[in-house]
């Protein structure tokens, strides 16, 4: 486990925080990329972003990818879990949490429907399409 003790105020809109999650898990090829709104439901954070990899240097690439992005922006994880097995990597943001999955360990473990009435949040269309970058995101 790695734990950051500087963090960034919370100046950034946290439903772009989770948006600029989901598109980098993409742009390294993430399956089954879903954000959860969990504002009503949960008390330890706002949003879940939740992708799957293939492989664990895939999971471990998606993590890394995720990290060096929102370091870029100065948001730095609170911790970081399970990156060594790459098996199911957990990166907690505060208000996000990012959860990414190989396939067996997601349908095993199902957050979609533990967390079944939480809000789905639409992943834009274009994040699919390698013209959009996350430099151009709100962050």
């Amino acid at each position: 486990m790695f734990i950051y003790a500087s963090l960034r105020p919370d100046t950034v809109n946290t439903v772009d925080k989770a948006l600029c999650c989901a598109k980098t898990a993409i742009d390294k090829n993430a399956e089954r990329t879903v954000i959860l709104d969990l504002t009503k439901l949960s008390c330890f954070t706002d949003y879940f972003v939740i992708c799957s990899g293939t492989s664990d240097r895939q999971i471990q690439a998606i993590s890394n990818s995720v990290e060096e992005t929102l370091i870029n922006k100065k948001i730095f994880p609170l911790a970081i879990e399970g990156y060594t097995d790459g098996r199911w990597v957990l990166l907690d943001y505060g208000d996000v949490v990012m959860h990414i999955f190989q396939d067996n360990l997601r349908d095993y473990y199902d957050l979609e429907t533990l967390w079944t009435k939480a809000t789905k949040i639409r992943v834009p269309v274009e994040y699919y399409r390698s013209s959009i970058s996350t430099e151009t995101l709100r962050l």
